[in-house]
């Protein structure tokens, strides 16, 4: 198994890039998220990787940090998800984000990915929700906890109902009401959040 690669971005297009290491340029499809953050055509880079072997194919796929590759882990093992669907999704969120998505229920986010439907995406949050909470890393456990607690409790659901009909996302709204105090009247709760998601904004 390839972990990672480190050289020299020789060629990039939509889809991936290519990484010259030793004098051999291995090629990586990639996320947009990766592809954005990795630097232009004659950068170092190092890329954490996945081999997808099949019958007909193999295809490596390239990262840019270990919790984006985690990610990828966690989709390719959910029912009917591909590698090609897993980086559409990972191309429109980035780990935090999608973890966020998952804590609080919001499948609608999810379908927002290329080609990913209402089924597909309730699937993710089904399958991926208890695997997220033990698994996704400590830099953000502590909000997508909060958010499930916000999904979880009656007044604050009531709060992240009324902050989706503003248009907020769902993982917005139950991220934002996640970090206020649930005993607080609903009211309450989304006067504060508001506030706090202006300031985001």
């Amino acid at each position: 198994m390839i972990y990672s690669l480190t050289g020299k971005i020789v060629h990039t297009d939509v889809s991936g890039v290519a990484v010259q290491c030793g004098g051999v340029a291995f090629y990586c499809a990639a996320s947009f998220n990766t592809l954005r953050r990795i630097g232009n055509i004659g950068a170092d880079v190092t890329l954490y990787t996945y081999l997808s072997v099949r019958e007909d194919a193999m295809e490596l796929f390239g990262f840019h940090d270990a919790q984006e590759l985690q990610c990828f882990k966690l989709l390719i093992g959910v029912t009917g998800v591909g590698p090609k669907a897993a980086l559409a999704i990972l191309s429109q969120f980035e780990p935090e984000r999608l973890a966020l998505c998952v804590a609080s229920g919001d499948s609608k986010s999810i379908t927002k990915a290329q080609g990913v439907g209402n089924k597909l995406a309730q699937r993710v949050v089904l399958e991926l929700k208890d695997k997220f909470k033990a698994e996704v890393p400590a830099a953000f456990g502590a909000e997508v906890e909060a958010a499930g607690v916000a999904s979880a409790s009656a007044n604050c659901e009531e709060a992240v109902s009324a902050l989706e009909m503003l248009g907020y996302s769902r993982s917005e709204a139950s991220a934002a009401i996640g970090k206020l105090d649930s005993a607080l009247p609903t009211e309450t709760l989304i006067r504060q959040a508001l506030r706090n998601l202006s300031k985001l904004s």
